[in-house]
């Protein structure tokens, strides 16, 4: 006798396209929504039929500002999604004071319902600000690397380009939303047509999560000296407690004179002003992008004292650090 609740199931429908929901946050990066629905788009126009569908929506429903300053017409308010949606927040400049209690309290909802929660570029701060991402692995721009690893720690903040780690998603923004979408595609439909939506995006270098989002450090400095590089390096990875320019040299094989030499000739200054210079824009972004105390961006950046860190700070940006904050804040308050 068969089963009569045989005659009630539903067989899954292996054509429904699969549908994308971009939450766009105020001031989003242009480039990485951009370069995340054009995928999809080409996607589709390469397969011959739907694939992929998207959705559009944000806090209000109504209309959101890029950070270029083009306003877009949402689709909707932040709905109720259905369980096979794919969830993609898309933010850019300035996201910890565009994720409030609303857009948080929407993705944790969300969430339960065990979606596929992604983050472009900064959204990664949002998903973590709703604890989505605690015990996971991330990646965030760059430029937002410090405040995030100092705000969630229970987060294993990656240089990758982005990140798959289960059913959450990561980028680090610019044209990393490609390489995200490209894997996504190549997952669920084969490797054929996400190299056709490549070629189609002019796109001749794909990445894998196993790529870093920053040049490297002779490129960025344009200089290729392999002893001058590793101190560098040690430098960006030593910031809290700075290493003295005696170690550093012997660890390279230098004495402390070879290595003033070395950083006046390629880079004119001392080494132990480029090591400054790389502590106090570490301290500049956390001022910028986190509630820290002062007195606490000083220590997470090596200073011993706010004084000293203060005098530093108003030698080379020309203002205090007290003053940054404020008129950061003025800026976007008004």
């Amino acid at each position: 006798m068969s089963d009569p609740r045989s005659a009630t199931r539903i067989p899954p429908n292996e054509d429904k396209p699969m549908r994308f929901v971009f939450v766009l946050l105020e001031q989003f990066s242009m480039l990485s929504f951009a370069t995340a629905i054009e995928s999809l788009r080409i996607g589709n126009r390469m397969a011959g039929k739907t694939l992929y569908t998207w959705l559009v929506i944000g806090e209000g429903g109504e209309n959101v500002t890029c950070s270029a300053g083009t306003v877009f017409q949402l689709d909707d308010d932040l709905i109720d999604l259905a369980r096979d949606d794919k969830v993609m927040v898309c933010s850019g400049l300035d996201v910890q004071d565009f994720t409030g209690k609303r857009v948080l309290g929407w993705l944790r909802r969300e969430a339960r319902k065990g979606l596929v929660m992604g983050g472009l570029c900064t959204g990664a701060f949002a998903l973590a600000k709703a604890g989505l991402m605690d015990g996971k692995r991330a990646t965030i721009h760059w430029e937002n690397q410090d405040s995030f690893s100092e705000e969630f720690q229970e987060v294993e903040l990656t240089k990758s380009v982005f990140v798959v780690d289960g059913n959450r998603l990561t980028t680090a923004g610019g044209t990393s939303s490609i390489d995200l979408m490209l894997k996504l595609i190549a997952d669920d439909q084969g490797e054929d047509l996400a190299n056709a939506v490549a070629d189609q995006l002019i796109y001749s270098s794909i990445r894998t999560d196993q790529d870093t989002q920053r040049l490297s450090v002779p490129t960025r400095i344009g200089v290729r000296h392999p002893k001058l590089s590793n101190v560098i390096q040690m430098m960006e990875d030593n910031i809290e407690e700075p290493i003295s320019p005696s170690i550093l040299a012997k660890e390279v094989g230098m004495s402390t004179r070879q290595l003033e030499r070395l950083f006046r000739r390629y880079l004119n200054r001392s080494p132990k002003r480029y090591y400054m210079e790389l502590r106090l824009q570490k301290a500049r972004n956390l001022l910028m992008q986190t509630n820290m105390s002062v007195i606490n961006v000083a220590l997470a950046c090596g200073f011993a004292s706010p004084s000293h860190f203060s005098k530093c700070y108003r030698s080379h940006y020309d203002t205090t650090p007290y003053r940054e904050r404020g008129s950061h804040a003025a800026r976007l308050s008004f």
